[in-house]
């Protein structure tokens, strides 16, 4: 297998629990304990501009209601995406991937970008979104530190690898489902990146076999992550930046 960019761990959501999902805080956080590598959900406004989001609908983790999707970037980039969280994040906003982008490169740090389509948007985020990642590293400041596309939608996938064959790929599993290989193979993933209860030594070895890195979600217990490093796995994703020491 060529070498693995990644580091070990890599924070959830940003920073897990401790900030609000997905924004620049809990970027912040994460990073203020020692994390080197971030996963974050990316989705399409309106009109096209990829942000950070994991639901369709606003009303869990902003002060709106309805699907994301139908609503421009210049009105999502004014919610109040932190103060359901707590108050010391009340006003925290929706961050563009760009600004997601321009955080990890000024402090060299790995993103994972998981895409996280609107319900009939799987080719339209995978290519969007790639075009964008794309632009960024090859503009003025260019962006170098590592990066990863991993969705559940193969569709999502699949139109990232067309618009940007360079940039790696990971298949996102919350079950074994029959034929997962192939898709894996189809879309040349470097990566299989599976709910944490799906992971034992066999299916690691087998990834490994095939030229692929094992990855987990989300392992927030020393126990387990302990089990999954000694089954052979690559990569934990974790809530748990502030139990977890990311070395």
């Amino acid at each position: 297998m060529s070498p693995w960019p990644f580091p070990r761990w890599i924070a959830h959501r940003g920073a897990g629990r401790l900030a609000p999902e997905n924004t620049l805080a809990a970027f912040r956080a994460g990073a203020a304990h020692g994390y080197r590598a971030f996963e974050c959900d990316v989705k399409l406004s309106a009109d096209g501009v990829p942000f950070l989001l994991h639901d369709a609908t606003l009303q869990r983790t902003t002060n709106a209601c309805g699907v994301a999707a139908e609503r421009p970037w210049a009105e999502l980039s004014r919610l109040d995406a932190g103060g359901w969280h707590s108050r010391a994040f009340a006003g925290e906003p929706l961050p563009s991937l760009e600004a997601i982008v321009r955080f990890c490169q000024a402090g060299g740090h790995a993103l994972n970008i998981e895409l996280k389509p609107s319900p009939g948007q799987e080719a339209q985020t995978g290519q969007v979104v790639a075009e964008a990642c794309t632009r960024l590293r090859r503009g003025p400041d260019p962006w170098t530190a590592p990066l990863l596309f991993s969705s559940f939608r193969p569709e999502a996938l699949h139109a990232a690898k067309q618009a940007a064959p360079q940039i790696p790929r990971g298949l996102l599993l919350d079950t074994l489902w029959t034929g997962w290989q192939a898709v894996a193979d189809a879309l040349d993933a470097v990566a299989v990146v599976t709910h944490f209860n799906l992971m034992d030594r066999a299916l690691a070895d087998a990834l490994h076999a095939a030229g692929r890195r094992a990855l987990c979600y989300t392992v927030n217990d020393p126990s387990v992550a302990d089990w999954l490093l000694a089954a052979g796995v690559d990569g934990l994703i974790t809530d748990a930046v502030d139990r977890l020491a990311p070395g």
